[in-house]
């Protein structure tokens, strides 16, 4: 989802313009190719019903792009690729989507209409965890999301219905707006992060045939032949403590010290000019 520093800004809401943009609704900018592209996420064309019955389905397009993507990767995505796994002509499938770019937002939408999002009545802790795991489980599912561009990702329907979830968690603890802004967007950062470290240590797993184990315990002969404790006096005292002794891929113990940090933040601001309503548990 679009989100704030140091991820993408989220996106802004209905009806608030930057304070130097247009002043009416007529004064904003349409470009005709923006037009389309948005058309397609929020007003998508319907059957007419009429004629013979369409060999596909915009659902079939997207679904078959997803599948590309999931398996090889969104640089094997083509509109090319696409029709030859639905067994079409390439041409025929501008029919339902003017090309990759619009392609593209349609699967973002459709993979992120995948989240378990957390219900309205939960705490914000429950709830900005549940928030977090779905999008780490929605990464894993969907590598290929990691390789778009997270700072401008598509204003769709599930995009915002996910930004929309995550800020509601927050929003009635006390902290400032701004806050609960950029919260979420540590949040995102957080989970993006390590997803990418996962993926990319899955890939490379693939290609090398070793596990992360096993690659460290290959270069096990630097520790002795190398390594000088004199300049890395820190790392070895760590080390000689069990610090280093984590998972790979830490995810849940992670998350709760970020949660436990979102609690002091939440703590200090209903100790000042924010205080939670009396109704928040």
């Amino acid at each position: 989802m679009p989100s704030t520093s140091p991820d993408p800004q989220p996106a802004r809401p209905p009806g608030r313009e930057p304070a130097a943009g247009p002043e009416s609704a007529d004064e904003v900018p349409r470009p005709p190719e923006v037009v389309r592209r948005l058309a397609l996420l929020w007003d998508p064309p319907q059957p007419s019903g009429r004629g013979r019955k369409a060999r596909l389905t915009l659902d079939d397009v997207v679904g078959a792009g997803t599948a590309i993507a999931d398996t090889e990767g969104l640089d094997a995505l083509s509109m090319r690729k696409v029709a030859a796994r639905l067994e079409v002509g390439a041409m025929s499938l501008y029919t339902y989507v003017p090309g990759r770019t619009e392609l593209l937002d349609l699967m973002v939408d459709r993979a992120f209409a995948e989240l378990d999002l957390p219900p309205d009545d939960a705490t914000w802790r429950d709830g900005l965890a549940a928030y977090a795991r779905a999008h780490w489980e929605l990464f894993q599912r969907h590598p290929w999301i990691l390789q778009t561009n997270m700072w401008r990702l598509p204003i769709t329907p599930a995009v915002l219905d996910a930004q929309e979830s995550g800020l509601r968690t927050l929003v009635d603890t006390g902290l400032p707006e701004r806050q609960v802004v950029e919260i979420v967007g540590l949040v995102d950062a957080f989970v993006r992060g390590l997803a990418r470290s996962t993926v990319a240590e899955s890939a490379e797993k693939d290609a090398s045939g070793q596990s992360n184990d096993e690659y460290w315990t290959s270069m096990s002969s630097f520790w002795v032949d190398h390594f000088d404790p004199e300049r890395y006096p820190t790392m070895l005292r760590i080390w000689e403590a069990g610090g280093f002794d984590t998972e790979a891929t830490p995810f849940d113990s992670s998350l709760e010290r970020l949660l436990d940090s979102v609690g002091m933040a939440i703590d200090r601001a209903r100790g000042t000019s924010h205080p939670a309503p009396p109704s928040l548990r």
